[in-house]
């Protein structure tokens, strides 16, 4: 296995058909509606598998560079992902600009539905970072291709976390000999709807759990219902902890971070964890650190949005879901066989099932 190949966006940021060359994507819609205030990029990756599934993220970037740059790695993640778990979608995601807590209404939704709706199904949307069931249902009020609505298979985060939850038990059972995680040190990164339905999982196993967040009131509610233990946004890095779960945004694995977290498992939520793939990951490998891939471990969500795509049942989701302990098991037992980064292993899985049914 030494015939993989990782691209990385293009270093000419102000190219944007160059980077949408080098990561293989099909498409981008860019969306502006000035009577709503809406600024919005949809990222098509690819639909091999069938039409492009991933959520919409409402985010205050600082620039339309930084936007385009999330947008274009959330798809790609979200077509390996989709390929990994077995699922018949491919890769997409959506990014609103702007701040969440402040800048949200029905109009600015439902006009991003219309735009949604142009796509003509290629590409169906559901929550992510910063979005509500309640923007959903707005947004479905201008289209059909929207997943995981109130009433049906809903909230995706609980199934989210139950998939990140058994991976990490995977990963465990590799590093320490037993899957147990009663007695782990876990420093989650991120107390949002994920990252509170994984502190739960890990409290009632007995784990002790530090936690994260930017968000006071989540500290607080984490704290109060599970006995977690409060820490600063950036003292989680020097915690002397089994698990490292990065529940937040991404690229919190990287050069800075690697010289100060003393974990032996890097396993959570948020996409896209490793700054750098091809750097990071190779030293996470070197120092013994055993990572699992974050588009593989943290599929719950959209396997959760597939049943409801596929008109599956819930339990058909949970129990989809558990398979993920299998799936990284299998990654890290690869790993350590051919000496090659996790990440790797779970690219060329994930590719390998696109380019069988391309």
């Amino acid at each position: 296995m030494t015939d993989i190949e990782v691209k990385e966006i293009s270093k000419d940021e102000n190219n944007v058909l160059a980077q949408m060359v080098n990561m293989d994507h099909e498409q981008i819609l860019f969306c502006q509606d000035k009577a709503t205030g809406l600024k919005a990029i949809v990222a098509v990756h690819d639909t091999t598998l069938g039409p492009a599934l991933g959520g919409t993220r409402m985010w205050n970037y600082t620039n339309e560079v930084d936007a385009l740059t999330d947008v274009l790695r959330l798809s790609r993640g979200m077509t390996y992902k989709n390929s990994i778990s077995g699922l018949h979608l491919g890769g997409g995601k959506a990014v609103i600009i702007g701040d969440s807590r402040t800048q949200k209404n029905e109009a600015l939704f439902r006009r991003f539905g219309k735009f949604i709706d142009s796509l003509s199904g290629k590409y169906i949307t559901a929550e992510d970072v910063g979005i509500s069931p309640q923007d959903m249902v707005w947004v479905n009020q201008e289209t059909s291709h929207v997943v995981g609505l109130p009433g049906k298979s809903g909230d995706p985060s609980p199934v989210t976390a139950y998939g990140v939850y058994v991976g990490m038990k995977a990963c465990a059972k590799a590093q320490f000999g037993n899957d147990s995680l009663s007695g782990i040190k876990v420093a989650v990164q991120g107390a949002g709807h994920v990252g509170q339905y994984l502190i739960k999982y890990l409290k009632d196993e007995g784990a002790k759990v530090f936690v994260s967040d930017i968000y006071e009131p989540s500290l607080k509610e984490v704290s109060e219902k599970y006995g977690s233990t409060i820490v600063g946004l950036d003292e989680i890095y020097d915690l002397d902890v089994d698990i490292f779960a990065p529940c937040a945004l991404g690229a919190t694995v990287n050069d800075d971070t690697l010289k100060r977290l003393k974990c032996s498992i890097i396993a959570g939520a948020a996409n896209n964890q490793l700054q750098d793939e091809t750097i990071h990951g190779k030293i996470v490998m070197d120092k013994g650190i055993i990572y699992a891939p974050d588009y593989m471990i943290n599929a719950g969500g959209v396997i959760n949005c597939f049943a409801e795509v596929d008109e599956r049942t819930s339990a058909w989701a949970m129990d989809k879901a558990g398979q993920i302990y299998d799936t990284t098991a299998e990654i890290i037992n690869r790993s350590k066989a051919n000496n090659i980064p996790t990440y790797a292993i779970a690219n060329k899985m994930a590719e390998d099932r696109i380019e069988k049914a391309k």
